[in-house]
């Protein structure tokens, strides 16, 4: 069974930064995209960030867009978020996520079939 398993989550204050990592338990390169996905207390999971796997490109919501980066590490099978500049709104539990194809948008979490156990970032004002 393929596995995701995410790190790096904690506790900051305003202006910290954080890197989440999550690793494959097979090649990433097999995936054809990977995500950062957040859920709020009461909220549906939204997507925060995207990569293609094989182009390398990427694609992030609005809110993030300047703050944070996710890159990936083939030789390592990680998939890492980067985030500075954190915000009290950025609290939530972070997933990493999956997909084999191409279908569906980024954004909605019924394009990914594989996903992490979460991480959970708090971000005090």
């Amino acid at each position: 069974q393929v596995r995701l398993v995410e790190s790096g989550g904690g506790s900051v204050q305003a202006g910290g930064s954080l890197t989440l990592s999550c690793v494959a338990s097979i090649n990433i390169s097999t995936f054809y995209r990977l995500a950062w996905f957040r859920q709020d207390p009461g909220r549906e999971r939204y997507g925060v960030a995207h990569i293609y796997t094989s182009a390398g490109n990427s694609v992030y919501m609005t809110d993030v867009r300047s703050r944070f980066t996710i890159s990936q590490d083939s030789a390592k099978n990680t998939l890492y978020l980067q985030m500075d500049n954190l915000k009290p709104e950025d609290t939530a539990m972070y997933y990493c996520a999956a997909s084999y194809t191409n279908k569906g948008d980024w954004y909605w979490p019924t394009t990914y079939t594989v996903w992490g156990q979460g991480t959970r970032v708090t971000v005090s004002s």
